[in-house]
């Protein structure tokens, strides 16, 4: 009994995170998530994506730098949200950078968004794996406000963005290569 009890607090905060039933990032409009209702890997079809028209911030590694989506105009981009504190977030880099190495003459860019966070950890974090694509220092989270109603607690989680930059699909869970390698090459495939 308590464990349902639980379970079903546990669904109402993620269900609570987002607006059921609101089309507003169907047919081109600004993008907003809508509670998957449990689910933890979420695709868009072409013609019901929304797009994420701004979404910067500092660059990890050139503090003072911004970065954003608006670097890779024309390019599928790997949102990535991650933490150097986060166990499934450290097992997930290398297969990040796998899809980064292995797609990025297409026209393919992983961007990560490192948060509730220590730079210097972070710093660390990314020097220390070797990863090459960048990164958004954003502690407080604030970079995902661009993703209306997203669940900021939600760490590791993968977005998907098409060459408009429009969410193509969701990953609120840790991403092997061989899972989020053939979905982005999918993507990537679609006319422009």
């Amino acid at each position: 009994m308590v464990r349902l009890g639980l379970m079903t607090a546990v669904l109402a905060m993620l269900g609570g995170c987002a607006t059921e039933g609101d089309d507003s990032s169907k047919a081109g409009g600004e993008f907003t998530f809508v509670s998957p209702g449990g689910q933890t890997r979420i695709f868009y079809p072409a013609g019901e994506r929304g797009r994420i028209s701004h979404l910067s911030g500092d660059d990890l590694l050139k503090p003072g730098k911004q970065l954003g989506i608006q670097d890779f105009q024309g390019q599928v981009v790997v949102l990535n949200i991650w933490g150097s504190w986060c166990g499934p977030c450290r097992s997930e880099a290398d297969d990040l950078q796998a899809v980064q190495d292995k797609l990025g003459p297409q026209g393919v860019q992983v961007l990560g968004i490192d948060v509730r966070d220590n730079q210097s950890a972070a710093a660390d974090f990314h020097r220390d794996r070797g990863l090459s694509y960048p990164s958004i220092f954003d502690p407080a989270g604030r970079t995902l406000l661009s993703l209306r109603q997203f669940p900021r607690s939600t760490v590791p989680a993968t977005i998907v963005l098409d060459r408009q930059h429009r969410v193509a699909a969701i990953f609120l869970t840790e991403m092997l290569e061989s899972e989020l390698l053939p979905e982005v090459q999918k993507i990537a495939s679609e006319p422009a």
